[in-house]
């Protein structure tokens, strides 16, 4: 009964991702954090030139100070009780503002790998797809789950762009693979079964970041991955401004920066309320 329709909003949105990595030069950027769950950065960021927006579920966390979290790595531990009705809300509001051209990925509880296990039903789809969600930003750390959500995410019209993580990672955030040989056969795994778009998490969100170059054993793991599939790729992890390039220069088709705006945004409010504190 839908499943042309479907296909359609999943053409349309897949056409939104490959038009903005041409158009950039076969980099871009996926803006998150503050630019995803808020609708008005939403907006700074798509008149800056972004054209991938993902609001999630711990960025919503920290936006409303759930249980007074104020860190993302302090929401990554209660994000799952931020419901998929209110990402629904968040995601609604940001299409509202920026648009029907914007490409939009929503993580949501139960899309992760929770700390409280979630089920996602078949209305939690219907909910994303309706709001105007064109993908799931998923972080699961098993291939038969990751496979479920493909399917039922296909099912209501929504691509799925999912990870590559590693087995000692702070916080379980992909597809466990610790070697490049073994990055090369998740990602055959996972665009087997029907991954959209395919990411490698580099581990450097909660380390701590060097400025300039990213570390040899990243570079190879990206470029297995880059080498490996046919789908788009995805970086995500510690990218900022003095880093950025030498990921760019790895092949992957877009970078996912959440935390380094968090904290350029906030610099950015600190300054301005100075100039009217006497």
């Amino acid at each position: 009964m839908i499943d042309g329709d479907m296909k359609r909003k999943m053409e349309i949105a897949r056409n939104k991702v490959i038009d903005t990595i041409r158009e950039h030069g076969g980099t871009t950027l996926l803006s998150t954090g503050i630019t995803g769950d808020d609708a008005r950065m939403a907006k700074a960021a798509v008149d800056g030139g972004a054209r991938m927006l993902e609001p999630n579920h711990p960025a919503v966390a920290l936006a409303r100070g759930w249980k007074g979290v104020t860190s993302m790595h302090q929401a990554e531990e209660i994000r799952h009780e931020i419901s998929v009705s209110e990402m629904a809300r968040v995601t609604a509001g940001v299409r509202r503002v920026v648009g029907p051209d914007i490409y939009i990925t929503v993580g949501i509880s139960g899309g992760f790998t929770e700390v409280v296990p979630k089920l996602l039903s078949t209305e939690d789809f219907r909910l994303m797809s309706e709001a105007g969600a064109d993908g799931l930003h998923i972080h699961k750390s098993d291939l038969s789950d990751l496979q479920e959500i493909v399917a039922m995410a296909h099912r209501y019209g929504l691509l799925v762009d999912a990870y590559i993580g590693h087995s000692q990672d702070l916080h379980p955030f992909g597809i466990p693979a610790d070697t490049a040989d073994e990055v090369a056969q998740v990602a055959q795994a996972m665009e087997k079964i029907g991954v959209d778009m395919i990411g490698l998490m580099t581990g450097m969100s909660y380390e701590g970041v060097a400025a300039g170059e990213i570390p040899e054993v990243i570079r190879e793991r990206l470029k297995a991955l880059v080498e490996t599939v046919s789908v788009p790729t995805l970086a995500e992890g510690g990218i900022n401004p003095q880093n950025f390039k030498a990921f760019a220069d790895t092949g992957v088709n877009i970078l996912v920066v959440g935390t380094t705006l968090d904290h350029l945004a906030y610099n950015s409010v600190k300054e301005a309320v100075k100039i009217f504190i006497p």
